[in-house]
């Protein structure tokens, strides 16, 4: 027995050299720690006087329980409310995230989602100065943003080579989560050209990222930046270990944009496009799952005036192969609006050549900017809850913005519904085949929907429409 043990234990010189330590990170915090800031964004509210610095502890505690219980405090007579009282307006914090310096002249680099819809937004540093930051630009669909603070000699970052990056590789992540500043975060790349959005494609890591992370770097062992972490997947709302980080070449290349003219544009061909399948390839003679199905082709369109019809599969954009459906809409994205391109279709059992001339996608509303303010929530039924979702009403406003005449917007979308790719914000318009103008309607819906079976539902996001399958769990 006793010889048994010894041989699971090397003994030799040559065993022991062979054993790699874990790496140390105290030299790259050293290095980029003071590169990292928190960012703090704040909302101007309209406020009465007796919620001021001037106001009783009575006054206040009776506030506290107006507002957050709608009663009185416990022992004490119902006031009768006070008239006429002037308004006031205060900024109130809304959030906290985290930014990197991008340069010595006070560019910072973060998410669209950290600073859109806040008024004001305050940069601090490591040294314990703060600034108060204008939003240079910011640009939603892959939800990165540029501030600028009034500063100089500042310790700005390295940027890495993304192109480098390895699967497997150590990764380092600082930032404010749960507005804990300056909090450092390790792990590994989990994978690379992971695909969860229109234009990215992500850079997954286990690197442990909650609340308050978003906007920071993730950093390689040289000490460079190679992405932004934005965001985690998650059931609870906290770290699951897998936490996703937008790539510093599209990052880079997004903030030039913003720095030179405040916005982003991109190129747009107006065709609607789904997945090509195993059996779809098969069934037409495509050979291999390749490319993007067109489903819908815009009238007067790009794609409508070079001749592209519904059923083509763009097969090549731009001399590029286009592998799956996602590569299209990001090497259409990243071409210059006005350039005249070559595309290839394939099209009842051949190739087509194509030249289109790539129009600009229509411009977004800038971060600054107050958004719509949001419809009541609702507590989701338990039908809802069986499927997943979470809705609640679009207001006219947002019809009118979306030009929709129905339809319940997307909070939240978990387990089934999660898996089934739907994602807060989209829209939905139909279930099971049935138009939904409320949440009432929608939940009417459910109700009557047989449970064992996969859901249709119609939903909007972005400028089109797709058919999602929302499968119970087994």
């Amino acid at each position: 027995m006793a010889g048994a043990v010894t041989a699971l234990w090397p003994t030799s010189a040559s065993a022991q050299t062979s054993v790699r330590g874990l790496p140390d990170f105290t030299e790259l915090v050293e290095q980029v720690g003071p590169s990292v800031v928190n960012i703090r964004t704040l909302e101007r509210r309209s406020t009465s006087p007796s919620q001021g610095s001037g106001a009783s502890p009575d006054d206040e505690m009776q506030e506290f329980f107006r507002r957050f219980f709608g009663v009185p405090l416990p022992g004490q007579p119902r006031q009768a409310p006070r008239q006429n009282r002037p308004q006031e307006e205060e900024a109130q914090p809304r959030g906290v995230g985290s930014g990197f310096i991008l340069t010595s002249d006070g560019f910072i680099m973060t998410n669209a989602h950290v600073v859109e819809g806040a008024d004001e937004v305050m940069v601090t540093l490591t040294d314990k100065r703060e600034f108060k930051a204008r939003i240079v630009g910011a640009d939603k669909r892959t939800d990165v943003a540029l501030v600028k603070i009034q500063a100089t000699g500042l310790p700005a970052v390295k940027v890495g080579d993304v192109s480098r990056l390895k699967v497997g590789e150590w990764v380092m992540a600082i930032g404010s989560p749960f507005g804990l500043e300056n909090t450092v975060t390790a792990g590994i790349v989990s994978a690379k050209q992971r695909d969860t959005g229109d234009y990215l494609p992500f850079i997954q890591t286990d690197v442990a990222i909650n609340p308050g992370n978003s906007g920071g770097p993730l950093i390689n062992l040289r000490g460079e930046v190679i992405g932004i972490n934005s965001q985690i997947y998650s059931r609870s709302g906290g770290f699951m270990g897998i936490s996703f980080a937008i790539p510093m070449d599209e990052a880079i290349r997004v903030s030039d944009q913003l720095r030179a003219s405040g916005r982003v544009t991109r190129g747009r061909i107006g065709v609607q496009i789904g997945q090509v399948t195993k059996e779809i390839a098969e069934s037409i003679g495509l050979g291999k799952a390749q490319g993007a199905l067109v489903s819908g082709v815009e009238a007067g369109s790009p794609a409508d005036k070079a001749g592209v019809e519904p059923g083509d599969i763009i097969t090549r954009f731009d001399g590029k192969p286009i592998e799956k459906s996602s590569d299209l809409p990001r090497q259409v994205g990243n071409t210059k609006p006005g350039s005249k391109v070559n595309m290839t279709v394939f099209r009842r059992g051949g190739s087509k050549e194509l030249t289109i001339t790539v129009a600009e996608i229509e411009a977004e509303r800038v971060a600054s900017a107050r958004p719509t303010a949001p419809s009541e929530p609702r507590s989701a039924s338990a039908a809802a809850q069986h499927w997943g979702l979470s809705v609640s009403e679009l207001t006219e406003a947002q019809k009118k913005e979306l030009r929709l005449r129905s339809g319940v917007r997307v909070e939240s979308a978990t387990e089934a519904a999660a898996r089934s790719g739907v994602r807060a914000g989209d829209v939905i318009l139909s279930v099971a085949n049935t138009e939904v103008a409320s949440v009432r309607e929608f939940e009417a819906v459910l109700e009557r929907a047989d449970r064992s079976k996969p859901l249709n539902v119609l939903l909007r996001r972005g400028e089109w429409a797709q058919y999602v399958l929302i499968r119970p769990a087994r």
